[in-house]
């Protein structure tokens, strides 16, 4: 039993340290490898789409209208789920806190008042900051979709294309870091019945995200590998 005292110590650094490296590891196949991941496709498909938009041009700009408008729900929707959650969060902590003798059993994990401002500052922390993160991308997104629409008669008023572009990549990647965040937020909520289903969820997690992120990966290998059967059925 005395291993279940330290569940806190062992467990939500593993946690933590198993969601940043898988994240660690996206980000460099994203950077080197984008043709692997779902989320490097989605980038390079933008950059083709954005190239065939012409600034000024009205069939184009309400095409982008529309193609940005599903992101931008996504985008309050995620902005408006953390900031929920984090107002709940902070309504719960004192009865919480108040009904800490429910949850006296090892398996909980420590209970002291130091662990209590941990868990619900940490998970705040999160929500905050994907808070943040949505509402600039939001911000990003509605700046690219005036640049976009745009045309000036004059061109020292008219937007260069790489900076309507850059900023079009950069709302993309805010709201992608905002999602990612709330994510990782919903284990962490789970810290107030434990360890032990912070570490479950973690991996539960990874493992979906991971399903995700390599999709398009997966299914190469799967089409090769039919490929490859039906060849040597063939012979």
């Amino acid at each position: 039993m005395g291993f279940i005292l330290y569940l806190d110590t062992v467990l939500i650094p593993f946690c933590l340290f198993l969601t940043l490296g898988y994240h660690a590891y996206l980000w460099q196949n994203v950077k080197q490898k984008p043709s692997t991941t779902q989320i490097g496709l989605d980038k390079l498909r933008r950059k083709t789409w954005f190239l065939d938009i012409k600034q000024g041009d009205d069939k184009k700009g309400m095409l982008a209208v529309q193609s940005l408008r599903n992101t931008l729900m996504a985008t309050i929707l995620t902005a408006s789920i953390a900031i929920l959650i984090n107002l709940s969060l902070a309504a719960l902590t004192n009865n919480t806190y108040n009904a800490s003798h429910l949850f006296d059993t090892k398996i909980f994990g420590s209970q002291s008042g130091r662990i209590y401002a941990l868990k619900y500052g940490s998970a705040s922390l999160l929500l905050l900051v994907s808070f943040l993160c949505s509402s600039m991308a939001l911000g990003y997104l509605i700046d690219a979709n005036f640049l976009i629409n745009a045309c000036a008669a004059d061109d020292q008023l008219s937007s260069n294309p790489s900076y309507t572009q850059n900023i079009f990549e950069q709302g993309f990647d805010l709201a992608l870091i905002g999602n990612r965040v709330l994510c990782i937020t919903f284990p962490m909520l789970l810290w107030m019945f434990g360890p032990l289903p912070v570490a479950l969820s973690s991996v539960a997690l990874v493992w979906g995200l991971y399903e995700f992120d390599f999709a398009a990966s997966n299914m190469n290998v799967k089409i090769e590998k039919t490929q490859v059967s039906f060849e040597n059925t063939d012979h």
